[in-house]
């Protein structure tokens, strides 16, 4: 059918229809969910048919005012903060879940990076680490308390100061934030995999250095009392960032802002949704570490509750949501045929 015979046939009930939707605030509702059905078929076969024409374009324009008439002044659901935690962000997570992957494996390879780094070279946990934090940890393990660092700072100050930097590192990640002296440029999927990279090198040039000084099981049932949840959630904001950086690199059939601006969306619901993690992170760091002589029992439940809370909400979840919200191949029913163009 040719684009004139199409808008000649359907071009009374288009405008019938706008007259009666802008005439009154009061329509009648089976008569504008009518109406929007049949103004989205005909949206439909003209995107088919007629790709880029001024009656696609009009189509769109009317379906749209249609759409906003419907939702403008619908009440929020309730519960709607809840959805967001338990269902959005784990949806979130599941279609980004590649970038996580690539996050994760960014971060353990640059761990293994640092640990083998620290045993070729001692210098190189002084150059990761700084001689002072280095000095210092030293002559805290001479005096037969390895993780007295944990207990200088009052907890209030300590989980505040903590918590604010916890959740600095996760936007800086985030968004890819490149600083050099005199610059600061936001480098995006580069960005994120170099703050990855420097943070896995750091733990491990860390962790091995705690192993080179014979206090490494010392060390792992205390620090991963709250770096468990800390360590996740720097990966999580840095797959995310991914996200955010792959979305303008590879647009894909979206228009390069448009793709842009839907990652940074996704990127940011991920970031959002760390940011109660961080806090537990402190917590924990500024009130529960500090009792290095807790029984290792103890310690041990921490770290695995910890563990088993991120595989939950940021595996399980998200994967058990998709294969919920799936729907099952033989309940698909095919549309009917869209007739051919005379």
């Amino acid at each position: 059918m040719r684009e004139a015979v199409f808008v000649r046939r359907h071009a009374d009930d288009w405008e019938a229809f706008e007259k009666r939707l802008s005439a009154s605030d009061k329509v009648d509702p089976d008569e504008v969910a009518e109406g929007y059905v049949r103004v989205t078929d005909d949206l439909a076969y003209a995107r088919t048919f007629y790709p880029g024409s001024a009656t696609a374009a009009y189509l769109n324009g009317l379906a749209g005012e249609v759409h906003h008439k419907i939702y403008r002044n619908r009440r929020e659901e309730r519960g709607r903060l809840l959805k967001f935690w338990t269902e959005e962000i784990p949806r979130t997570i599941f279609a980004e879940r590649r970038a996580l992957f690539w996050a994760l494996a960014i971060f353990v390879i640059s761990a293994a990076i640092g640990a083998i780094s620290a045993a070729s070279d001692d210098f190189f946990v002084r150059l990761i680490l700084g001689d002072g934090y280095v000095n210092m940890t030293l002559a805290n393990i001479e005096s037969g308390n390895p993780m007295a660092v944990y207990k200088e700072m009052y907890p209030v100050d300590m989980f505040s100061m903590i918590a604010l930097n916890n959740i600095m590192v996760s936007f800086l990640t985030f968004i890819g934030l490149f600083r050099y002296p005199g610059l600061v440029l936001p480098a995006f999927s580069f960005g994120s995999a170099y703050h990855l990279f420097s943070n896995g090198v750091m733990v491990g040039s860390f962790q091995y250095f705690f192993f080179e000084q014979g206090v490494f099981w010392e060390s792992v049932r205390t620090i991963w009392i709250h770096g468990t949840l800390e360590i996740s959630a720097i990966i999580i904001a840095g797959g995310a960032g991914l996200a955010m950086g792959n979305s303008l690199l590879f647009p894909g059939t979206y228009p390069r802002l448009v793709s842009f601006r839907r990652g940074a969306i996704r990127g940011l619901k991920i970031v959002i949704g760390l940011i109660p993690i961080f806090i537990t992170a402190a917590l924990l760091e500024g009130f529960v570490t500090r009792y290095t002589e807790m029984p290792v029992v103890l310690s041990v439940l921490i770290i695995l509750g910890s563990l088993a809370f991120i595989l939950w909400y940021f595996v399980w979840l998200p994967r058990a949501i998709h294969l919920r919200d799936a729907v099952p191949t033989s309940s698909v029913t095919l549309p009917e045929a869209v007739p051919s163009p005379i």
